[in-house]
């Protein structure tokens, strides 16, 4: 437990969203290896932001937590439970870069983090604040965007075996047993091996947090990437189905802000051909099309919602 400067108080959640408080208590890991430095820059950045921002009515009260190399070197534990209870605890908190741990135990204090806390989204805004940089489309200084990527499947799930582990032969048992699906397990010695997890829910979640956060805030266009596969149909062509499905089930926020101004001379989409407004029916996994040509809907309830589903790949 922080020792709280007075007036500092917890963010919490409520129906509409996060309750902030005018002094909220946010933890924070320093990092490892530059972590020091970076942080000791940052937090000026931070405190300054806030105060230029709300003319100094509020303020942030920072609680340091520990994980990496700091934490093992003070507690024996790379990733203290109470680290863990704090960030549970206090809902919004921010980390520095961590080092992996050399040996058994965790091998990514990152990964360990997303799936422990369940951190299914990587939230990533995009601006370009210096204009004088060249940009080979379009002028840079209109770059406004925001990226949700999937943070705790796929990849993400770090499920790997080193070549010539006992691990990693254990896998390749399991995959030489199914030798009608995986005919190239055994095609070179040694190799190292990998899983790659997808979940309709873990692929939904994003695309549906997307899709919410763009009407929220007046975005006028959303895009979908996936890795389709014509190869790994039951994976990443599953994800690309769970994600026409998102968006076809996806319901409007309670409110929604008005479109974003669009700076001069940024070329908008077409108003006639919204998002997803086709007739076209989804795929089942593993299958592809040509993207169809959506035809407008005046029932369609906002350009990002579809009144069936996305366009298909």
């Amino acid at each position: 437990m922080p020792t709280a400067a007075a007036g500092s108080q917890t963010i919490t959640k409520t129906d509409d969203g996060l309750n902030v408080p005018n002094q909220p208590i946010l933890p924070f890991i320093e990092g490892d290896g530059t972590g020091p430095n970076i942080w000791n820059a940052s937090v000026r950045v931070f405190d300054a932001a806030v105060a230029k921002a709300y003319g100094g009515e509020r303020k942030i009260t920072w609680h340091e937590v520990l994980a990496g190399e700091k934490a093992f070197n003070q507690t024996g534990n790379w990733l203290p439970d109470d680290t863990l209870d704090d960030f549970r605890k206090y809902l919004v908190g921010i980390k520095g870069p961590l080092t992996t741990p050399v040996g058994g135990g965790i091998r990514s204090l990152n990964v360990a983090l997303r799936q422990i806390l369940d951190l299914y989204t990587c939230l990533r805004p995009v601006r370009l604040l210096l204009t004088a940089c060249p940009a080979p489309s379009r002028p840079p200084e209109l770059t406004d965007m925001v990226i949700f990527r999937e943070n705790s499947e796929d990849i993400y799930a770090g499920i790997e075996f080193q070549a010539g582990t006992d691990d990693c032969e254990d896998f390749r048992k399991l995959l030489e047993a199914l030798p009608r699906r995986c005919t190239t397990a055994s095609a070179s010695p040694r190799p190292a091996d990998s899983a790659s997890p997808i979940s309709q829910k873990g692929t939904e979640r994003p695309v549906k947090a997307a899709i919410e956060h763009a009407i929220r805030e007046g975005r006028t266009s959303l895009t979908l990437a996936h890795a389709a596969g014509n190869i790994m149909k039951f994976t990443e062509g599953a994800s690309a189905y769970a994600t026409q499905v998102a968006a076809s089930t996806s319901a409007p926020p309670s409110t929604a802000a008005p479109a974003r101004h669009r700076p001069q001379g940024l070329i908008p989409p077409s108003p006639t051909a919204p998002l997803g407004a086709g007739k076209a029916k989804a795929d089942p996994p593993g299958s592809s099309s040509r993207t169809s040509s959506p035809t407008p809907s005046s029932s369609t309830p906002h350009p990002l919602l579809p009144s069936t589903t996305s366009s298909r790949r």
